[in-house]
Parts: C-alpha cells; sequence; structure tokens
C-alpha cells in the first residue's frame, strides 16, 4: 500500500490543486453566495461523487479510451459545455429578488446534488487530470495499481469536500447578508449566468 509519507504529499498537493481558481470552486462559491451554506454543500457533494466516477475511470482505463478516442473527448466536452450554458439561461431566467430566508433559499438541495455529479462528470479535463495525477503517487510493487488509484481519489475526494464545505459555510454567510440589500438579486443573477457562461465557453474550446 501507499507509504504515510507518500499519502501526506498527496494530500498536500490535492489540497493546493482544490485552492486554486477553477470551474468547481467558482461553481461552490456562486451557489453558496446565491442560495445559502447549505446549497453550497449541496453542490460540493455532487461534485465529489463525480469524482468517484472519474477515479474510478482511470482506474480502470476508461478516461484513457477517452484521452485516444478524439470523437469521444468532443462528445462529453460539447455535452459538459451546453448543460454549462443551460444553467446559465436558467440563472438568467431567475427573479431579481432574492428571499433572504434560508430554509426557502436552500429547499432544493437534491437538485443543486444532482448538478455537481452532471458539472464534474460531463467535464473532460477532470478526467484527464486523474489519469495523469493519481499515477504519480501509484507504488507499482505494492498492490493492486487499480485500487490504490481508487484509494488516492477517496483521498482526494474527502479532502476536496472538507475544503468546499469550508468555502460554503463561509460564502454562505457573506450571501445571508448581501441578498439583504436592495436590488442586489440583479447583480447576483448576472454573475451567476455570467460565471456558467464563461466556464461553458471555455470547456468548449478547450483541447486535450
Amino acid at each position: 500500500m501507499i507509504d504515510q509519507s507518500q499519502l501526506i504529499y498527496f494530500i498536500a498537493a490535492s489540497a493546493a490543486l482544490t485552492f486554486l481558481p477553477g470551474p468547481d470552486i467558482l461553481f461552490v462559491l456562486t451557489q453558496s453566495i446565491s442560495q445559502g451554506k447549505i446549497a453550497g454543500i449541496a453542490t460540493a457533494t455532487g461534485l465529489c461523487t463525480g469524482i468517484l466516477v472519474h477515479t474510478s475511470a482511470a482506474a480502470f482505463g476508461i478516461s484513457a479510451l477517452v484521452y485516444k478516442s478524439a470523437l469521444a473527448f468532443e462528445i462529453v466536452k460539447y455535452a459538459g459545455a451546453a448543460y454549462l450554458l443551460y444553467l446559465a439561461w436558467n440563472a438568467l431566467k431567475e427573479d431579481d429578488k432574492l428571499v433572504s430566508s434560508a430554509p426557502i433559499r436552500e429547499n432544493n438541495t437534491f437538485a443543486l446534488y444532482r448538478r455537481g455529479i452532471f458539472m464534474n462528470v460531463l467535464n473532460p479535463k477532470v478526467a484527464l487530470f486523474f489519469l495523469a495525477f493519481l499515477p504519480q503517487f501509484i507504488n507499482t510493487g505494492a498492490g493492486s495499481v487499480p485500487m490504490q488509484m481508487v484509494f488516492l481519489g477517496v483521498v482526494f475526494l474527502v479532502q476536496a469536500w472538507l475544503i468546499f464545505f469550508a468555502i460554503s459555510v463561509f460564502a454562505g454567510t457573506i450571501g445571508e447578508k448581501i441578498t439583504q440589500k436592495p436590488g442586489i438579486g440583479k447583480y447576483i443573477k448576472w454573475g451567476k449566468t455570467g460565471i456558467f457562461t464563461v466556464i461553458g465557453v471555455k470547456l468548449a474550446l478547450s483541447h486535450k
């Protein structure tokens, strides 16, 4: 199995990568500020559930097939971009008047959880990231390579969820304060629309 020092290094590297500005952390921040900390946590949990899919794919060679097949990569990429643009359109149609009551703002947690899964799974860049990142910490003489990759994927998932949880609580607390200000809902709506659109277009224009 993976030795302790290597595992500590893996956790440190994973945490540093999780904190880097990217689609996932922006998604969690957006949902937390606009809909509350529970919404952010639900979104983060969905994103981290998607990590299990990518980890399993990397461990058992599916990600490698996607990487080798230009058509498969393009299909997943454009599906992910289309989904993000769909989220942008939904955000654009939201009412400018946000409800500041947390129980009402955070009532559709399962939909947000599902949204997080879709966003993560439909991003081929995440699949290729795990395909490139996990093998660097594998000890070929310490047992099953796929099982080591699955174990590392679970460790990555746990640390990512803990970081996203803290971000959700922090951003949700800020959101509860700013959403009470008159007229702020319009700016948050346009902010969400812009973030989803930029991420979607960037994904659509991305290459391997």
